[in-house]
Order: structure tokens, then sequence, then C-alpha cells
């Protein structure tokens, strides 16, 4: 069995085995039916079209998965974003729920020693997936990531909860313009995620994505606070929907974007992988070995890895509703049994939401 499928209520998500990876997910609400989620233009192209070196994990790029480590595996030998992101994960369990349904999977693999498993829980009427990732044994340290993806056929918006930095690393994603272009600056930094450092010495609003703008960049936002809910918006113009990836800073402290938008040139992206947006919480730096050792964020105070030994777990949430870009927030906050949305024009939006899943405080209506 290479992909599992199953559903609750108003949603269902299916999964490719084979690499772990979310290959699609579909929200139905308010008689609209969402796909939030990417998948690679290349996949089902034949294998012997493709570049050979390509890791499994980009051949079958899609949704979101797990990076473990992120980006480089430069301690224990693996593929980019390490052996979770590019090999196969057992069903440990797969069954409905008085609520909903949870599907369980293990890795075959393990990291760094640990065991991976992988649970997703669906609950009726909730227009979210629940997931959790635990790690269980395993010596030295390891960092990881949520890659979850959205495209846009004619760009967006995006609205974050608060951000107190944003970093780009030493090397621009492509430096080279032979092959592609980077338009951000690099390395550089900025308290006003509005005005981004740009390569020509302007500024870019890292909120507003256009699909004018051939780039292939990976900024990372670093939360203001430690505690509550963190969270990203994305409202899709032509897809006119809401996409939200909500997350627990404790756990999961930077979001890391990858805007691509036709910024390679070279085969398999061949100019042709557009209007992607990664949105990729995690715990990490780029590459393990430099998660591990001195990185700019933990020179800001940012943990860039989980310690294994024990029982190491953390948890994200990805969905989607059914309204326009006019109504992008500007605030969401964890109720109990809901959550709730508000816009700068004094709109408000309440959708069912499981907070105990983030392990975060509700707050109290008002």
């Amino acid at each position: 069995m290479e992909n599992i499928t199953f559903g609750a209520e108003g949603i269902s998500v299916s999964v490719d085995l084979a690499v772990g990876h979310i290959a699609d997910l579909v929200i139905e609400r308010d008689g609209r039916r969402l796909k939030p989620l990417h998948r690679a233009p290349w996949i089902g192209e034949p294998r012997e079209a493709l570049p050979g070196t390509l890791p499994d994990g980009v051949l079958r790029l899609s949704g979101d998965f797990l990076c473990a480590p992120f980006s480089r595996a430069d301690v224990e030998p693996a593929p980019l974003h390490g052996w979770p992101a590019n090999s196969a994960w057992d069903v440990t369990g797969c069954a409905a729920t008085p609520d909903g349904w949870r599907a369980s999977l293990r890795l075959r693999r393990k990291v760094m020693g640990a065991t991976v498993d992988k649970i997703l829980v669906l609950r009726h009427g909730h227009p979210f997936l629940y997931q959790e990732h635990v790690f269980t044994g395993g010596e030295g340290a390891i960092s990881v990531a949520h890659h979850a993806m959205t495209v846009m056929k004619e760009g967006g918006r995006l609205a974050f909860s608060p951000k107190r930095l944003a970093g780009t690393g030493d090397e621009a994603l492509e430096p080279d313009p032979a092959r592609g272009r980077s338009l951000l600056a690099y390395p550089a930094r900025s308290t006003d995620i509005t005005r981004f450092p740009a390569a020509d010495g302007d500024a870019v609003d890292l909120r507003d994505y256009r699909p004018e703008r051939l780039q292939e960049d990976f900024v990372t936002l670093v939360e203001a606070e430690p505690a509550g809910l963190g969270w990203t918006a994305v409202a899709r113009k032509a897809e006119d929907d809401l996409v939200l990836v909500l997350k627990n800073p404790a756990e999961l402290p930077v979001t890391m974007l990858w805007i691509s938008n036709g910024g390679r040139d070279y085969a398999p992206w061949s100019g042709r992988h557009r209007g992607v947006l990664g949105i990729e919480d995690g715990r990490a730096a780029v590459g393990h070995a430099a998660s591990l050792g001195d990185n700019w964020l933990k020179r800001e105070g940012v943990a860039t890895a989980f310690e294994l030994g024990g029982r190491v777990a953390f948890r994200q949430v990805i969905g989607a509703l059914p309204v326009g870009s006019s109504q992008l927030p500007d605030r969401v906050e964890a109720q109990a049994g809901s959550l709730r949305l508000a816009t700068a024009g004094g709109g408000r939006i309440e959708v069912p939401f499981d907070a105990a899943f983030l392990c975060i405080r509700a707050v109290e209506p008002v």
C-alpha cells in the first residue's frame, strides 16, 4: 500500500507512505471544497526524465512532511531533510474515534537511534489536520521542522503571530544567475517584516506574495513571545480562501518561509515551480551540524534542536477556511473549543478548534 486515505466529517487526508508526505488535504465547508496544500508538478512524470541525483523527498514533494534534521543531514548520513522525508513509513493504527479519525505511522528507519512516530488526527466538523510527531529514545540532538507548502496561482497576502526578528542565512538559495535568482539580501536581519532588505538595496514586504516577482528565497521568522499561539495565515487571491498553519512556539520557535516562485531554472524545477510558499515551523537552523553548533538563532536565544534520549513530542495544525482575502486576520486566538480570527476591519470568524492539542492555554472569550 503506497497511500493511505482517511477522513472525518468535512475533511479528508491522504499520506504518501513511501516518504511520509501529506499527499492531499481536502476540506469541505460552506458548500466549497478547499485544497490548501501543494504537490510538485513533476510528480507522476517518468523517473528517467528527472535528474538521477534527486532524493525521494524531492521526487515526491507534496503537502507537508517531517524534516529531521532540517536541511543538510551532515551529522548522521541521510538525504536532504533526513530519512523522515525520504523513506517509508508503516501504518501502526488507523481507526475511527468517537469524534473523528486517528491514524498512527512509524518510520521504518531510526533517526539518531530514535524511533519516530507520526500521529494524525481529524475531528468531525473541524477544518484542521492535527499532527504530532514523537521521538522515543536515541542519543544526541536533532533539529526538526514541518514542511507545509501551499500554492497560489495569483499570489496572496500573509499575516503572522507577532515576530521579533526576521533573518536570512549567509548565502542566497540561488546565487548563480545562470541557474536561478534570489531577491532577498543574504545575510540580512530586520525587526520589521514589512521592510526586509532586498538584494538590490530596496526593501520587501514579507507579507506580500507577488506572482510577477520570480524568486527562490528563504527567510526565518522568530516568534515575539515563547508562549501562546503561533500562527501563519495565507489569503490566496485566486483560490479565494484562507490557509492556516498553527503551532506552539515553545515547541517550534521559528517559522521559516520558503518562497519558490519560478526562481530555479534547472530540472526538475525548470521555472515551473510557481506560487509556492513553504510555511516551515521548526526548531532548527539550516543544517544539522549548524543547528547543534553556533548559529545566529542560538545567539538570539532561540533553541535550534531537541535533546534525544527520552520522549520528545511536538505538534502542528494545518487547515483552511472558505473566506476571501478581505478577511485576512490580524489576530488569531484559541478559545475553549474554538479558534477566533479577528480582522482589522472589525470582522470576526469562529470555527471549531482543539486548543488543548497544541498544549496552549485557551483565552477567555470577550
